[in-house]
């Protein structure tokens, strides 16, 4: 998918789920930034940093229209997350455009699992106690890992992939559910995105290990 056309082609197929879906120009403009932005990182495109800004505003309105309360308070983490990344991307990156990829240690495995139990718990039962969420601990639960692969992905972390797959497959799911068929599309298109991107990200990887050019673990 490192291909200029290969987008442009997801794009037209995008709007014409839209059209034969009623799909509003807010969900339209979501999916395209969003798919945007998602190819661009897999590219480890600077530009995947303001795309994403921009995803990130326009999936804030929809999923407050639709009581996605989680997935709404989601975009607003994203949007520090999204300002971080793009300063970590610059950083220490010598004569590289981005900043080497990196490895996630098993010790900071074993704090984001933990993490990911503890916040969904919490998180699902104040959805569920105090709003009218729709599936409060499904929500929850897909909104944490987007967080904690959010994060990996700010600071360069080739295991961010691994989270985002995870994410595309519970979404589909999700968004089926709640009948917003271009969204569920949408994160089908992630999923293989998402597939490419640890694909090509992990060769890179292993490429900079034989010149000696690793990252440090995280």
């Amino acid at each position: 998918m490192d291909r200029w056309y290969t987008m442009v082609g997801l794009l037209a197929c995008m709007l014409l789920v839209a059209c034969f879906t009623s799909s509003t120009p807010l969900e339209i403009a979501a999916t395209t930034s969003g798919l945007l932005s998602v190819w661009l990182t897999a590219r480890q495109n600077i530009w995947c940093f303001p795309v994403g800004l921009v995803n990130v505003v326009c999936f804030f309105v929809m999923f407050y229209d639709a009581k996605l309360y989680a997935d709404m308070t989601l975009q607003v983490v994203f949007f520090v997350l999204s300002i971080q990344g793009w300063i970590v991307w610059l950083t220490k990156r010598g004569q590289a455009k981005v900043r080497p990829t990196r490895r996630m240690m098993p010790q900071l495995g074993l704090l984001l699992a933990l993490l990911l139990v503890v916040v969904t718990a919490g998180w699902g039962y104040v959805l569920a106690r105090y709003t009218d969420a729709s599936i409060p601990y499904v929500d929850a639960f897909i909104a944490t890992l987007s967080i904690l692969a959010q994060l990996l992905l700010s600071n360069k972390v080739l295991e961010n992939w691994h989270f985002w797959i995870a994410v595309d497959v519970l979404s589909i799911g999700m968004y089926t559910y709640k009948e917003l068929y271009v969204l569920a599309a949408l994160y089908v298109i992630f999923f293989g995105i998402a597939t490419s991107g640890l694909i090509q990200w992990r060769s890179e990887y292993r490429a900079a290990q034989r010149s000696g050019r690793m990252g440090v673990g995280l």
